[in-house]
This record gives structure tokens, sequence and C-alpha cells, in this order.
């Protein structure tokens, strides 16, 4: 017995060894249990007594059907589970701090940890430029082809109806194509909420979700969101069941800025929850298809029956931000938004729309999220272990399930805006925690860009980031000031 635990301590100090000497980082995967077993000349059963080990050490983690990774050695962010005050629903005030924020961090020569957008070395670029020829000389009547009214090119949708027969059937009558998932937001506010009206939102949430509420004049109510669950379902029912809800906007699959994932439980919940009260749930999928996890998550609409949950989502995160094409699969609220879109800005590109198409049929574009997932993920871990290595010990991070952004909680002495304006002065972009809350929350918290490739630039940019969220922490409250 004591030869057995021998070995497969041995052999947890072996791998242990090369994830602090970094020849494994966090986020890379281990070999699986039986090449260990292989390579080493060990029976399984004592592979997996030392990565059972290794995690309990908390050096790796399982994912289900996918095996064993090299975990952050960061704090894990773990966010209390509170209930909202049920008269704290309030009109949004961001949008005057957030462009002025937004405008700082593109200035020449910033580190970019700020704006999400996807690197541009990932993206599909050669391929797209062969689909526009493709589409251009196959289909030359799409480049000038504008309509008055139909709004969505065929073969886009039909991708969209396909990609749905994994978690159910849609209409394509549902379907409207706008020129972008935020337009597509956006519409969906118009149509289910009027001003005054009170939306839930997650917090921390997307700040673009926040101004599109500011600026049609309705109120927001923020939901305790788990880093890893996302909402409460029961705080959320609380204010329904009080009737201070006229809509819901969520992003249920990698949220941004935590990156969390509403367990398929909790959306069947949801689901049923919303339809019970008949309040719509304005659902932001844009990230979908950049999770971490083995099979592609559900999104809520794939539980609604009632018509009830709007779908939004693009493929400016995984394709192109370029084409300007996004769309909505609406429920019940198809007609409304088609008006809604038409009046606002007329349909959208028909010959981006089959551009996307002519990409998105073959196999490329699985090929292409394949590859995002395993670089993303593996350029946050990069982030979050140089956060370990740079920040104040008492920081706590994100643990990302999709996306690629890190969201950081740092010693209550803090403050972030303070920290970003000392930051643009060395020359280094990101998002203050606040511009992620309705009513101000998060000033201790960060967001970073975890998108761009490793390089010497990012590594002094967190190292000099670190220095001076250290020594804020450090000084007394009257130098804070």
């Amino acid at each position: 017995m004591s030869s057995q635990i021998n070995l497969y301590e041995q052999l947890a100090n072996e791998l242990g060894d090369l994830i602090a000497r970094r020849v494994f980082v966090p986020g890379d995967r281990l070999p699986s249990i039986r090449q260990l077993a292989q390579q080493k000349r060990l029976s399984v059963s004592t592979v997996l007594q030392a990565l059972r080990l290794m995690e309990d050490r908390g050096q790796v983690e399982a994912r289900p059907q996918a095996g064993y990774y090299v975990r952050h050695r960061a704090r894990l962010l773990a966010l209390p589970e509170v209930q909202p005050d049920l008269k704290e629903a309030a009109f949004v005030g961001i949008n005057s701090l957030l462009m002025r924020v937004l405008k700082a961090n593109e200035a020449p020569q910033m580190v970019q940890l700020g704006s999400a957008w996807p690197p541009d070395e990932l993206l599909p670029i050669k391929r797209m430029q062969k689909a526009v020829a493709s589409v251009a000389r196959r289909e030359p009547a799409l480049l000038s082809k504008v309509s008055c009214y139909e709004t969505n090119e065929p073969s886009f949708t039909r991708h969209i109806l396909r990609r749905a027969l994994e978690w159910g059937r849609l209409d394509a009558t549902e379907i409207v194509v706008t020129s972008s998932c935020t337009e597509a937001i956006s519409l969906c506010l118009r149509a289910v909420a009027k001003p005054g009206d009170t939306i839930a939102l997650e917090s921390a949430t997307y700040f673009v979700l926040l101004q599109l509420v500011e600026s049609l004049g309705m109120k927001a109510l923020e939901i305790p969101t788990h880093p890893k669950t996302g909402p409460s379902i029961d705080a959320l029912e609380l204010a329904l069941n009080a009737g201070l809800v006229q809509a819901c906007l969520f992003i249920p699959n990698a949220n941004n800025p935590l990156g969390c994932i509403m367990p398929e439980e909790s959306k069947q919940r949801l689901a049923n929850l919303l339809a019970k009260h008949n309040v719509p749930l304005i659902e932001d999928d844009v990230y979908g298809d950049l999770c971490f996890t083995a099979e592609r998550p559900r999104p809520v609409k794939a539980y609604d029956t009632s018509g009830n949950v709007l779908l939004c989502s693009s493929f400016s995160k995984a394709v192109t931000p370029a084409s300007r094409v996004g769309y909505v699969v609406a429920g019940r609220f198809a007609q409304e938004i088609t008006l809604l879109k038409m009046v606002s800005s007329g349909s959208s590109s028909q010959f981006f729309q089959a551009v996307l198409a002519d990409f998105l049929n073959g196999s490329s574009y699985e090929v292409q999220v394949r590859k995002m997932r395993r670089v993303l993920s593996q350029r946050i871990a990069r982030m979050s272990d140089a956060v370990h290595a740079h920040f104040p010990a008492e920081c706590s991070v994100s643990e990302p399930q999709g996306g690629f952004v890190l969201w950081i909680q740092m010693p209550e002495q803090v403050d972030s805006l303070l920290l970003h304006q000392a930051a643009l002065g060395q020359g280094i972009a990101f998002v203050p925690g606040p511009l992620f809350s309705a009513s101000g929350k998060f000033s201790n918290c960060l967001r970073l860009n975890c998108g761009n490739p490793w390089s010497d630039d990012i590594e002094r940019a967190v190292m000099r980031l670190g220095e001076l969220a250290r020594h804020q922490a450090d000084a007394p409250q009257a130098l804070r000031a």
C-alpha cells in the first residue's frame, strides 16, 4: 500500500514541478490519463489518484469529457449571494463617464487591455476575402440590392435555422436580421418595454447594455450574479413577484465581464418563471460559440415555449466585427421588431449576409471557433497567472468559462477609476468596474481584455498596473483621495 501511495505522490509532485517551471501553464491540458499511464508505466488508477491529489492541491481542475487542465494560481472570485433591494431600481447614468473612459482608452500607443474586440490574427480574414469575392462574382445584384421591407438574406437565415436544430426548432418568421447584436438588443428593448419601465440585468453586466437602457429612458434593477453560475433566479423571482420588472436582459452564456455560464437547469427554471409572469427575456448570446465547455451550451431560448425569449447574437466575436450583421430570434415579438428595424435603420446588408453564409455553410466556422476557444482559454490563463504574480495578494479573479475578458476584484481600498487615471499616464487602457453597474458598484474591480497575443508590452503593462494597485492599496486614505 505504501509503495502505491509513493507512486501517485511521486507523479503528482513531478507534474506539479512541471507546472511550477511553466512547462505547463494555466489553461494547458495535461496528457490524458491513459497517456500518462503508458508514459510512466503506471496503472490507470495510480494516475487518477495523482491527478485527484493535484486537484485537492488546487493545481489542476477536471473538465467534463475534456480531461485535466492546469488551474489559475490566482485566488478565484467568490461573490456572496445576496438578495436585491427591491427599491433600488433606478435610471442609469453611466454614458458620460463611459464615453470619457472609452475615448481615453483609444489614445495612440495605449497597451490595449480595455476594448473586448477579437484579436486580428485569430480572425479568418483570408477566408472571408475569398467569400467576398465568391459572392460578388456569383451574385453581383446583391452589391446594389436594397429592400424597403425584406431584411433577411435566405441563405443566412437557413444557417441560423440549421444551427438551432441542435437544441430545438425555430420558425423562419421569428428571425430578424439586424446591423449588429447591439442593434438587435436595442430593438428588443423598444419592443418589450417603454420609458420608465424597469429592466432586470445581471450585476455585473456589459456596459453597452446599461448604455442602451439609459438611452431609452428605462430603469435598471441589478440582480446579484454569481461568478460561476450567473444571476440568482431566487432574487429575480422576488422582484417578479413584487411586480417590479417589465423585462429581463441577461447574458446567460459567457457573461461579460464575469465569463460565467448559467447551468442548464437554471435556464429551464428561468424560462418557466418568465412564462408564468409573462415577462420577456432579451438574451445576449454573442459569446455562446466561444464557451470552453465540452459542448456548446444551450441558450435560454431552447427552453422557451411561450415566445417570451428574444435571442440576440452575431458572428462579430468569432468571424469579423466589420460585417455589421446581427440577428434576433424574436418569438412573438417578430412583427413589431421587423417594423422597428425598418423605421430605424432600414434593411441590413444582404450582400454581407450572403458572405457570412458562404463562410458558415462549410466546415470553416467550426474549425475557426475550435481554434479560438483553445487559444483564448490559454490567453485568459496567461493573464490570470500574470495578475497573480503582479497584483496585490488580496486580489481575486474570475474563472471565465468563455469569451476573452478577465474580471479582477482588488482590495476595497483600491478605487479603479483613480487607478484608470494613473494607468492612462503609463499608456495602459482597461475598463473600471463601476461601468459594469447601473449604480456604480464594483469600485474596486476592473476588466482586462485577454484576447491579444502575449507580449513583453502586455507583461510590462500588467506588472505596472499591479504596482499602481499595490501603491493605492497601501497608501493612507488621505493620499488616495
